[in-house]
């Protein structure tokens, strides 16, 4: 499978993930009723379709709210990421407003051996 494209709903978010170039957005809300069966394609997709000889890979998070499960689940995308794609960055989205989605970003930052750049919108 060379993308995966889903459309946001309430509880979840919008997917849009490429192969030439590879690249991954995540957007929306992301508090599905159960994370593990909604990230377990996406992790599985990283594995199948990203590799250390890729050049860059993009990643954008722009993402207004999600839950503790999707927490975890978004560490172990970026913990996969970080083990096949040492050339990966993301792009950190939050509103300018919002100091959880900020220090959410930074968290990620601190643990994940992948450059986050932070970045400041407007609502």
């Amino acid at each position: 499978m060379s993308e995966i494209l889903l459309e946001m709903t309430a509880k979840t978010p919008e997917v849009k993930f490429s192969k030439n170039p590879i690249s991954m957005s995540l957007k929306g809300r992301s508090i599905p009723e159960n994370s593990i069966d909604f990230y377990k394609p996406l992790l599985e997709w990283v594995e199948s379709n990203v590799g250390e000889s890729e050049s860059s890979v993009a990643i954008s998070v722009k993402l207004e709210y999600f839950n503790t499960s999707s927490s975890k689940c978004l560490m172990d995308l970026f913990k996969r990421i970080e083990k096949v794609a040492p050339q990966a960055s993301v792009d950190w989205y939050y509103e300018e407003e919002d100091e959880d989605m900020l220090e959410a970003g930074e968290d990620y930052d601190a643990i994940i051996d992948i450059p986050f750049r932070l970045i400041a919108t407007t609502a």
